[in-house]
């Protein structure tokens, strides 16, 4: 059923200029959980809101996009990773290329006991990056933009990515998680701790990587 209210909405962020606007942490629809998408914009304007939404991804640029990240408190997201890093930093990470791909109500478990310390950052908590600590792979459930369902599992850096944006749908950021000692300056971490795993930072900056130290910082 359309929801008028959504739809207006919906309607004023995309009669305006693309890339969308980001909003950032402070802003309460980052904090509220989102609500599930059962047809309330129609077929028509969820593609306008996806596309919208891929354009703002690659302007910022970042490896993915909740709705809530743009105002709109639906369970939407968007994700893709060309991942295009060093052949050293891909192994490290788990980082290979995920294609371009609608998350409609998505929800994740982790399969297997396994965790992984990376830094992380986020569109919407500009300048900083700190070590998240997630499973290593994850089985996420959910559709895709027409309605078809899915249910896979992600491992690696893939993986980080569908936890770090369904997290998002549920008002949960990255801060959340992280480990505090870790939080650095995006140029701080460019400069000082961008090795493959941060197991430097680690010990320099006093926290316990999960596993003792199993191993950039996505953004989304």
């Amino acid at each position: 059923m359309i929801d008028t209210t959504l739809t207006e909405l919906v309607d004023g962020l995309l009669d305006g200029p693309l890339p969308l606007p980001l909003v950032h942490v402070g802003d309460p629809v980052l904090r509220r959980p989102a609500a599930p998408y059962e047809g309330q914009l129609g077929d028509a304007r969820l593609q306008r809101l996806v596309d919208a939404m891929r354009a703002t991804m690659h302007a910022a640029p970042g490896v993915g996009v909740a709705a809530p990240q743009v105002g709109i408190p639906l369970r939407i997201a968007v994700v893709e990773d060309p991942a295009e890093v060093p052949e050293e930093v891909g192994r490290a990470r788990g980082r290979v290329p995920q294609p371009f791909r609608v998350l409609v109500n998505p929800s994740y478990e982790p399969v297997g006991d396994r965790r992984v310390g990376f830094y992380e950052g986020c569109l919407s908590v500009p300048g900083l990056q700190a070590v998240v600590a997630r499973a290593a792979t994850v089985r996420l459930r959910g559709q895709d933009e027409t309605g078809r369902e899915f249910d896979e599992e992600f491992s690696g850096w893939p993986a980080r990515i569908v936890q770090h944006e369904t997290d998002h749908l549920g008002g949960t950021l990255y801060l959340d998680l992280a480990e505090t000692r870790s939080f650095s300056t995006t140029p701080h971490m460019i400069d000082r701790w961008s090795q493959p795993t941060p197991e430097a930072a680690a010990r320099d900056l006093g926290f316990t990587l999960p596993g003792d130290g199993d191993g950039d910082g996505a953004r989304g």
